[in-house]
């Protein structure tokens, strides 16, 4: 399962301003973007990754992406971020 990845991870970037950051940065090796977060939000964060050739992947809800983040509240959008 992808939620996998993001929980053995050892460098996550949470939300979308530090995961568009680290994608500006070239460091972002994928992003995990929350099927239920807003479209306005995500839209802009995958194209972003097209641009710079970074793999999406998509999760179920905001919910599992931010309790494999290991943080109590949703998370829209993450980012496997390069040691």
């Amino acid at each position: 399962m992808s939620y996998d990845k993001v929980k053995q991870a050892k460098n996550v970037s949470i939300g979308t301003k530090k995961a568009t950051r680290m994608i500006e940065l070239g460091l972002a090796t994928e992003v995990f973007v929350a099927k239920d977060a807003d479209p306005r939000l995500t839209i802009r964060m995958v194209n972003l990754c097209k641009k710079k050739d970074v793999q999406v992947t998509y999760v179920d809800s905001m919910k599992l992406l931010g309790k494999a983040c290991g943080i109590e509240v949703g998370a829209a959008v993450a980012a496997v971020v390069n040691e």
